[in-house]
Order: structure tokens, then sequence, then C-alpha cells
């Protein structure tokens, strides 16, 4: 869950539906520099779905008692986080093998970040476990897709980590553009030769300009939360009881 300040309350904006926000990004995709998304319906795929594992958390959120508010995706508990990454490549799987890959490879990521010496051994233990069933479930999966000769060029290691980087790309940008970062810089984002760094300004100006169309508009949904909360099943209610909201964000080229 994303919480985002809306003067004396927050918004409370699921995890899954700032991913179909980046859905939308990765649809409207692309131009002569940057180049084209392939194949482009198994990587929007992925960009929409991949917080699928959030979503039942969603509709059950747990509160952290230090706020009084829904714990946002950065509060969550290690075994919480685990369980939610461990389930949602496989829920992809259904739909794509390729969306799953990626889906795999995005919550990896997120994890090859973190600075495992810091944590508990238990704890790094088990990061290092989840880290491993993903190794091989990604190994199953480039299996299947590299002996499919439709998907046998989409599997190529270099196409692979080109669009990983760009679903990370996408879900940053919708992070930042949700949560206020800006004026925030997209770092080695995929282009149709090398590499390129996108800054987002204040006004959601980007430069260079990475879309198709000249001005794009994403939207997304959560709910207007009031108050704080002692009880974790009075901000369950009052969250379900909360007004819903679109937000809407116009991007330009700077």
């Amino acid at each position: 869950m994303l919480l985002r300040r809306d003067g004396d309350a927050v918004l409370a904006i699921g995890q899954p539906a700032h991913a179909w926000l980046s859905g939308q990004l990765a649809r409207a995709w692309g131009n002569e520099r940057f180049g084209a998304v392939g194949p482009w319906e198994e990587v929007c795929l992925a960009a929409e779905q991949h917080d699928v594992g959030m979503a039942d958390w969603e509709r059950q959120p747990t509160l952290n008692p230090k706020t009084g508010l829904p714990r946002s995706f950065m509060e969550l508990e290690l075994d919480e986080h685990l369980r939610i990454w461990r389930r949602a490549a496989p829920l992809v799987v259904p739909q794509s093998r390729y969306a799953a890959l990626l889906v795999s490879l995005h919550g990896t990521a997120l994890y090859e970040r973190r600075d495992l010496s810091r944590l508990e051994p238990a704890d790094a233990e088990r990061v290092r476990a989840f880290l491993a069933d993903q190794r091989a479930l990604r190994s199953g999966l480039l299996e299947g897709l590299r002996a499919d000769p439709r998907t046998a060029a989409a599997a190529d290691d270099d196409v692979v980590r080109r669009n990983q980087r760009l679903i990370w790309t996408w879900d940053s940008l919708s992070l930042g553009l949700l949560l206020g970062w800006a004026p925030f810089e997209l770092s080695q984002v995929p282009a149709a030769d090398g590499v390129v760094d996108i800054a987002v300004t204040d006004e959601h100006a980007l430069d260079p300009w990475p879309f198709a169309e000249p001005r794009l508009t994403v939207r997304c949904e959560g709910r207007r939360l009031r108050g704080r909360f002692d009880d974790e099943r009075a901000m369950r209610d009052a969250l379900a009881e909360a007004p819903w909201v679109t937000v809407d964000i116009e991007l330009a080229p700077a």
C-alpha cells in the first residue's frame, strides 16, 4: 500500500493500483530514441501484474502501531514481504510464463539491493532461501520459453535483462509520481541505443521524453482515509468505508 498525503487525510493506494499505473506507462512507452517494447503484450502484462502478490494483503492490511495507519509497502515485516513475493510469480504463471519470469526478476532485484549483513542471521537465511527458490522457478520457466520457437528469442539473456530494467523503470516512475518524489531521476533506462537517465521535474515533465504520444495522462484509484487507529480491525473497517478517489497525473516533455 502507498500512503499519499492529502490534507488532513491520506490516500491509501493499493499496490495493485500502483502496478496498474505502471502498466499504463508501459503501454504508452517507446519512440525513436527509446525503441519498442517487446514482446509487447507479455512485458506490459508483467508491468501491470508485478505487485499481484499484494492483492490478498491489501484486502486485510496490517496496522503500523507507530503511525496508526495501514503499513505502507516500505513498512512490511520481513516475513510478510517474503510471503507476498513468494506468491507473486506463481500467480502470474497461468497468465504468461514470460510475464511471470519478469515478476520473479523484479522481486529478486528488490532483495538483491539489501545488505544481508545488516540482518539477523536467521532473517538473512530466509532471504537467501527466497532468492534460491526464485532462481529455481526462473530456470524452469526459461527452459520452457527457450524450447518454444515462438518465445525463444524473447528469452535471450540480453532481452530479458532489458525488459527487467524496463519493469524497474516503470515501477520507479509510478512510485515517484504517486508519492511526490519529484524532482527525481530514473537512472540506466533502456533506450534504442544503450541506456539514458531521465529527469522528472516538479511539474511531471520528463527529459528526455520516452513516450510515443506528445502528452500522457495516467490514473489510478485510492481511498481517502481519515484519522489514526489503535486497533487493526477499526482501521480495516474505516478503510473499507473510506471514499474512493481517482488520481490523475499528466506527463509532458520538459
